[in-house]
């Protein structure tokens, strides 16, 4: 790829970027999201941690993984249930470490 076309790229996606979240400002107070559209928009930041997340802790160099090896999910998973059940971030932090490192120190 030249150096014009990689120039060209990021011109066009700082475009795209501008405008897209410039369209919100220059309507001002005038824009109002329908009740539907904001109630959709609240899962936004869950289903944008999920798509990063999930592929990291499940993909291995194997390829998608859901064997008791794969200590990354099973520690993913250890907590999440704990953050389901406590909602306590540094509580769920030390649990799924400690998840982590107990599996990987057994298996």
């Amino acid at each position: 790829m030249s150096a014009t076309r990689i120039w060209l790229a990021i011109l066009g996606m700082m475009f795209v970027t501008a405008l897209t979240r410039a369209l919100f400002l220059i309507g001002g107070e005038r824009t109002v999201l329908p009740e539907r559209v904001q109630r959709m928009l609240r899962y936004a930041p869950a289903a944008a941690l999920i798509a990063v997340v999930l592929p990291d802790v499940l993909v291995t160099d194997e390829g998608v993984s859901f064997a008791l090896a794969n200590h990354d999910f099973y520690a993913t998973l250890a907590g999440l249930a704990w953050y389901l059940l406590r909602r306590s971030m540094v509580e769920t932090i030390i649990v799924g470490m400690l998840v982590f490192t107990a599996l990987r120190l057994v298996l």
